[in-house]
């Protein structure tokens, strides 16, 4: 699926979809109702003004950082305390951040093997950087579009240094395992002597479904990865967490691979404010996420649609499916058209074909979703089926 979430929307006029995709972001930015406003839709004039309140994370006086001290050595204080571990090293990327965490420990269990979901991050987001770039071997304990099980862990035929989770894994719907099975999970890879790693770029927003705390969760793990945009709205970076030997190799790594950068304290500033502003109230989000859902398929139900699913039903965090029988380009259409002659968007995300004939999406629920009652969401559930062409519906 398009990450639609850090992609940049604008592209080259000579792609087919240009057009379109401009529409959808137009029609966003002006849209009186959306269900999440995300930072990378503002200008840049918007995104310095959203900085505006950094003083009550931190003392605007100090020196401004240089190569990670200062301000970036308060988020990674700030990390590892809510995340319960020695340490935490600042990273620009998720990607190198998961990539140094796993290289440092193949060189400690001597093992270069990656044991991982094939819809992980890694596998399909990342053009095989594990293997072209770390120097690591990923194997695909499972394809199902689940959580791996125990069982699948502890009886995998190939030994592996490593289990990499993530942690909700965004490509088969946001979805989580229980507490119980997450427990069982971990036990299974430590019975192979294996470490565990949490891909836990969207972390922040799995205590609810899991039900325990944020130090209980990454304390299942060796080491823990948690991205600083994905939900907190920061203007990028991420954080590896976990032993303080580790972590301090994996600053040397992070300078190897060139992402000791000179100065980043607009990135770390919005990060302190998102873990001050957003991440208190991602238990809200998750919370409406699941009316959300719920009307949306009394919507499709009550509209006549021959089929829909909103995956999971119950949504696992503020992000979720939907699956319609239609082609994709039918349905963006119909979700720009409805977006700019109502104001309201119910769809702003791209739609991807996943069978002849079907198409999915994501739906993202953050605090301008909040304002969205069941009522609402049914309500432009019937205007856009009605959009929808009649030789189709």
């Amino acid at each position: 699926m398009t990450d639609t979430a850090e992609q940049d929307e604008r592209v080259p006029d000579e792609d087919p979809g240009a057009r379109l995709r401009a529409r959808r972001l137009a029609a966003h930015r002006g849209a009186r109702r959306v269900l999440a406003r995300f930072g990378f839709h503002q200008t840049l004039r918007e995104r310095l003004a959203a900085l505006d309140g950094a003083r009550d994370v931190y003392d605007l006086d100090e020196l401004s950082d240089v190569y990670g001290d200062g301000v970036v050595e308060a988020l990674e204080s700030k990390v590892a305390a809510l995340l319960g571990t020695e340490a935490a090293a600042f990273f620009p990327t998720g990607t190198m951040a998961q990539q140094v965490a796993l290289r440092c420990w193949a060189g400690r269990t001597g093992d270069p093997t990656v044991a991982l979901h094939a819809l992980g991050h890694p596998e399909v987001h990342e053009r095989n950087a594990f293997t072209e770039v770390g120097g690591l071997r990923p194997v695909r304990v499972t394809s199902e579009p689940r959580p791996p099980t125990a069982a699948e862990v502890r009886d995998f035929e190939e030994p592996f240094g490593a289990l990499m989770l993530e942690l909700p894994l965004r490509d088969a719907g946001f979805v989580l395992p229980t507490w119980e099975e997450l427990t069982e999970v971990v036990a299974a890879a430590r019975e192979r002597d294996a470490v565990v790693h949490f891909d836990g770029a969207r972390l922040w927003e799995s205590t609810v479904h899991l039900g325990r705390p944020l130090e209980e969760i990454a304390g299942l793990a060796d080491s823990v990865y948690v991205s600083f945009y994905k939900s907190l709205e920061a203007f990028g970076g991420a954080a590896l967490a976990g032993p303080r030997e580790l972590v301090t190799q994996a600053r040397a790594w992070r300078h190897r691979y060139g992402g000791l950068v000179f100065q980043q304290f607009p990135t770390a500033l919005s990060a302190l404010l998102g873990l001050e502003r957003e991440l208190p109230r991602l238990p809200e989000y998750v919370a409406h996420a699941r009316v959300v859902a719920a009307a949306l398929r009394e919507g499709f139900a009550a509209a006549g649609t021959p089929w829909a699913r909103v995956h999971p039903e119950v949504p696992h965090t503020h992000d979720f499916q939907v699956w319609l029988p239609y082609e994709p380009g039918v349905l963006a259409e119909a979700a720009v058209l409805a977006a700019e002659e109502t104001g309201v968007v119910l769809f702003g995300n791209a739609w991807d074909r996943r069978g002849p004939g079907l198409a999915v999406t994501e739906v993202h629920v953050r605090s301008a979703g909040l304002e969205w009652t069941a009522g609402d969401v049914r309500a432009a559930v019937a205007d856009f089926v009605a959009r929808l062409p009649e030789q189709v519906r």
